[in-house]
């Protein structure tokens, strides 16, 4: 078969199969008289070979070595091809992301993609230092495209760089709510951590009701977190967290002052006072617990607290009983 016959057939053009040729892939096994190759039924099949193992990834040379080499062995190639096209993909997937970014930041010329290319490498600098400046330049000088600043915040361990980070989050509205949520359901403790710290500094309501639906998130830390952010916020679905934070000894300072907050509302304030009372009521509640309990009773208002310090000021627990007495002095210092 004519060279020109089998480019029809095989879907090769002439060029290509001349540069076979040269190369040593496929020499075709005759010539007619006229001088013109001539391929046998072995030599297309070893074309289709060719294509195939080309379509797969291979250079010609290493398609060479897998039809010629008698000791190759095609898993150990297959092996590295997975790997080469994995690092393939995470690198176009990167500058898919990169591009998607710029664009999102919908920069009027060139100077604004060049300005946004060099902050998106600032926030994956080495140095915290780099890392910071750009989170504090995304809301200050060249706007950053959200996803790039969860990204990062979620990422980041320095805590002064996570700080900005946060902060440009908070500045950035509502965008930001929704991909902080799937940081929540990350398999990583660490970015459920950041992800709700983040939440926690977002002023908008969408934060707030995804904190809301992290008070029942398995996470412990993810609770606490939401709680004391929550209760900052005046949400009274914090309380029972907070209060078991106080008997658990876990932030159980910002704890208390969440409460505090909470308490400004007169009806709340005996809800509060009752509930920390019943909490020291518990047989279960060790002596430290107790002590705390009554430390957070102090900067809840009204005659239920009161009553109840009175009470605690003839405890048998003679920690809390001067606990509960001394901040009975204080309070009617201040009144």
């Amino acid at each position: 078969m004519l060279i020109g016959e089998v480019a029809r057939r095989s879907g090769v053009s002439a060029r290509m199969l001349r540069h076979y040729d040269s190369l040593g892939l496929v020499r075709p096994t005759g010539r007619t008289a006229a001088g013109y190759r001539e391929y046998s039924g072995e030599d297309i099949r070893r074309i289709f070979h060719i294509e195939s193992l080309r379509s797969l990834g291979l250079s010609l040379r290493e398609v060479g070595c897998a039809l010629d080499d008698p000791d190759f062995r095609p898993s150990e190639l297959v092996d590295d091809l997975i790997r080469r096209t994995r690092d393939r993909i995470a690198g176009e997937t990167a500058l898919l992301t990169r591009l998607r970014r710029i664009g999102a930041a919908e920069p009027a010329g060139w100077e604004g993609v060049l300005q946004t290319v060099a902050l998106l490498q600032e926030l994956g600098a080495e140095s915290a230092g780099k890392r910071q400046r750009a989170a504090l330049s995304s809301v200050e000088e060249v706007p950053v495209p959200v996803e790039a600043l969860v990204e990062a915040a979620l990422s980041e361990s320095d805590p002064n760089v996570a700080g900005a980070l946060r902060w440009a989050l908070a500045q950035s509205g509502d965008g930001g709510s929704a991909l902080l949520a799937e940081g929540l359901g990350s398999s990583a403790a660490e970015v459920r951590k950041r992800a709700v710290q983040s939440l926690a500094e977002m002023p908008n309501g969408a934060a707030t009701a995804l904190l809301r639906d992290a008070l029942a998130h398995s996470d412990i830390v993810v609770r606490r977190y939401a709680a004391l952010a929550l209760g900052a916020r005046g949400v009274t679905d914090a309380v029972p967290m907070l209060m078991d934070m106080i008997v658990e000894g876990a932030n159980d300072a910002d704890a208390a002052d969440a409460l505090s907050t909470l308490a400004g509302d007169p009806a709340l304030a005996d809800q509060i006072a009752t509930g920390l009372v019943d909490c020291l009521a518990r047989g279960t509640v060790g002596s430290s617990a107790r002590r705390r309990l009554t430390q957070a009773l102090a900067d809840i208002p009204g005659i239920t607290t009161s009553r109840a310090l009175a009470d605690l000021s003839q405890d048998e627990d003679r920690g809390v009983a001067l606990t509960a007495a001394y901040i009975l002095t204080l309070r009617s210092a201040r009144s």
